[in-house]
């Protein structure tokens, strides 16, 4: 780069560093203490290569050499993060002045290893639900390769239980990485039960207080959303977003509103349906085009 075009460049800088200056939000500093987005999703890819390690190792893995390979993601991503959820309670803890207890960190994080053999032992009952659930599905390992519905549900089951525990904003960065890798996007607060199948998965919504059961199909587009509010009103701690019972199939483009419809057991919700009110257990509910009044 020639000396003019340096000079030119300085000129940016400066101009870039002045725009600080002009106290808005994106203009903290501050901000360099919250949590780091790269390492979160980096401790995200070390629990899942755990949770699926004959499919994520490089080289040649057996019981002899299990133990070394669980530690090998398991120590880094400890330390990933206990780091970041730290950085998030503080930031918390300053905008609330409710801090948390130093160790509270280390708590959660291990608090969330010891569950990992309880989600794996569900996530292997979604990989198995995708697998039955596609005819095109060619093997298991297909499934746990490819699928943008496993990358998003794995996501969530790690993302969920840091959500319980009420960690601040990682839980949020693990499901929006998800979602932004797969077009599925689930919200971290959302309660979703075994056997979970997301067919093709682009462009469906969950919201945070949604609650799904077990055996529950859904396929692309499909949204289980809260209604409108008006601005100002609030909805924090009620629940505004529907719930799922067992057995449920929810078919490509349909749209399930509000915190008191409940969609009954085994119910079969065909394509573009609206739904803002409960149907009862074995309901069939199909589309009906708008007609002109």
């Amino acid at each position: 780069m020639t000396i003019h075009r340096l000079g030119e460049l300085e000129n940016v800088i400066a101009q870039v560093a002045a725009s600080y200056e002009a106290g808005r939000l994106i203009d903290s500093l501050s901000s360099a203490q919250l949590p780091n987005k790269r390492q979160v999703i980096e401790s995200l890819g070390h629990l899942k290569a755990v949770m699926y390690l004959g499919y994520y190792a490089t080289g040649t893995l057996d019981e002899s050499k299990l133990r070394f390979a669980i530690a090998s993601h398991l120590y880094p991503a400890c330390e990933i993060l206990v780091e970041q959820i730290r950085r998030a309670a503080s930031y918390e803890g300053f905008r609330t002045a409710t801090p948390r207890e130093p160790e509270w960190p280390e708590t959660v994080t291990l608090a969330l290893f010891r569950k990992i053999p309880a989600l794996r032992a569900l996530l292997s009952k979604d990989v198995l639900a995708a697998f039955q659930g596609d005819p095109a599905a060619n093997s298991v390992e297909e499934v746990i390769f490819s699928y943008p519905s496993i990358e998003a549900i794995t996501t969530h089951r790690i993302a969920h239980e840091l959500y319980r525990e009420g960690v601040p904003m990682l839980p949020r960065i693990m499901a929006e990485h998800a979602h932004a890798v797969t077009g599925v996007d689930l919200h971290p607060g959302a309660s979703i039960g075994e056997s979970f199948f997301i067919d093709h998965g682009t462009g469906v919504v969950v919201g945070e207080t949604c609650v799904i059961g077990n055996e529950v199909k859904i396929y692309q587009g499909v949204t289980l959303g809260a209604l409108s509010l008006d601005r100002g009103v609030s909805d924090a701690g009620t629940k505004r977003h529907p719930t799922i019972e067992d057995n449920v199939t929810i078919y490509a483009g349909a749209t399930i509103l509000g915190g008191n419809t409940v969609i009954g057991r085994g119910s079969i919700i065909g394509g573009n349906a609206w739904l803002v009110e409960s149907v009862p257990p074995s309901s069939r509910i199909s589309y009906e085009p708008a007609r002109p009044r």
